[in-house]
């Protein structure tokens, strides 16, 4: 008869959790969704757990263990394009990923920007493989003339306001989202691109856009949007999040405005670390369309840099599902974005950490305790009494991204048939395994 002590043992692995300072072999002892404890495995330890029934614990003899991973740029497209994904179907797709957290755009149909599509994505996620926190509009309809109610919108559960997709024009009402947002102890995330210099624009204007005959969309576009909304968060004392940042201006700007001691954090993909816009030219996969766009390799090299000293607090997959039939066209016809939670972790292994920019605490870091506190949300730690939301990740796992085993509804992933390193072993939500390889 199993013990009743516990639920649950991880028992073996190798334990990083930055936001408690440590990497270290231990054991977590989990009961009723959270964790008990987390304690080197001494004679006693072990002892304990051999009394445990074998459907107690889980073996993670040479594996990681991490807090579940925490995703704060997603879009699960529900509501109004469930053939593309659904709240359900993208938490699968998380949970296959590592993630046990994630954060939903509100560019949805209709749009997120009033308590009722809240309410209806909240009551959508219960029970789902993650859990799902809602970002608001800044504006109504996403159109950038008039604020969303952004104080209904924290009231019902929004962790944060975001017209994610669309750059507000109108600086005046920028200043009033991010004041409102202040007020209201949220920051603003920002798509930094000014829409009138990159209108039309379907890949970096560059070199390769001239040679491919495309319309760029410049990188300037992003740096002078940036340096605004920097200003303006400056001027107000708000807390500003930029979104997937790209170019080698915009990583200085807020290096210069985090010295500077401006509430500023940002995030990359990522697509823009490992791709360059060389690579649209090779077969004009409409996968690799996504906004803003793959950038040269100096920006790339400049958004690495930005992250390994830590001026890019978080990495976030921008997961964009978008069916079949869509990308199936022309180049420059095509919509933007690229599915990622499936691949976010691997591509991390794979370019960062075995190229030696991160260490796995710095990776880990960056997808868990900097996310858990840009947001301050729950989670992003093992710490004792907390919900057993955990990774435990194959470091050494090496594997071909393939098609048909995506959770996602979705595939347009231009990693497919790419070889990685580094493979989520198991998933656990509140305890409960949601997804094991």
């Amino acid at each position: 008869m199993a013990n009743k002590k516990y639920d649950l043992v991880i028992a073996d692995g190798r334990i990083i959790d930055p936001a408690l300072g440590f990497g270290k072999d231990a054991y977590i002892f989990i009961k009723d969704g959270l964790i008990q404890k987390v304690v080197t495995p001494t004679a006693a330890v072990k002892k304990e757990v051999k009394n445990l029934d074998r459907s107690q614990v889980i073996d993670a003899t040479g594996k990681l263990v991490v807090p579940g991973l925490i995703d704060i740029h997603v879009h699960l497209r529900e509501p109004g394009r469930e053939d593309a994904e659904t709240i359900e179907s993208g938490c699968q797709a998380a949970a296959a990923g590592g993630f046990t957290s994630v954060c939903c755009m509100p560019n949805t149909t209709p749009r997120i920007d009033n308590q009722e599509t809240v309410k209806f994505v909240q009551d959508r996620a219960k029970d789902c493989d993650a859990r799902v926190y809602v970002v608001g509009a800044v504006t109504k309809n996403l159109e950038g003339k008039e604020l969303s109610e952004i104080g209904d919108l924290v009231k019902i559960g929004a962790v944060a306001i975001s017209d994610d997709g669309k750059y507000p024009q109108n600086p005046e009402i920028m200043r009033r989202g991010l004041e409102y947002a202040k007020m209201f102890g949220i920051p603003v995330m920002q798509h930094a691109e000014d829409q009138y210099l990159c209108a039309g624009g379907v890949m970096n204007e560059s070199f390769q856009s001239t040679r491919l005959g495309l319309k760029g969309a410049p990188a300037v576009a992003e740096e002078i949007a940036v340096l605004r909304d920097i200003a303006l968060c400056r001027f107000t004392g708000a807390r500003l999040h930029i979104q997937h940042v790209s170019t080698r201006q915009a990583v200085a700007a807020i290096r210069k405005a985090k010295a500077e001691g401006v509430n500023v954090t940002a995030e990359a993909t990522p697509h823009h670390l490992v791709l360059t816009d060389e690579e649209i030219g090779k077969e004009f996969n409409t996968n690799l369309r996504v906004n803003p766009p793959i950038r040269t390799t100096d920006d790339r090299d400049a958004v690495i840099e930005g992250l390994v000293d830590g001026t890019i607090d978080c990495i976030a997959s921008d997961h964009a599902p978008h069916s079949e039939e869509d990308k199936d066209c022309e180049f420059d016809l095509a919509p933007a974005g690229m599915i990622g939670l499936e691949t976010t972790l691997a591509l991390v292994k794979t370019y960062l950490i075995d190229k030696g920019y991160l260490s796995w605490a710095d990776a880990i870091r960056k997808m868990t305790a900097n996310p858990a506190r840009i947001l301050s949300l729950p989670g992003g730690s093992l710490a004792e009494g907390s919900p057993a939301d955990i990774t435990i990740i194959d470091q050494d796992k090496k594997w071909t991204v393939k098609a048909d085993k995506f959770r996602s509804k979705s595939k347009n992933s231009p990693f497919i048939g790419w070889k990685m390193k580094g493979q989520v072993y198991k998933t656990l939500l509140g305890g409960r395994v949601v997804f094991e390889q």
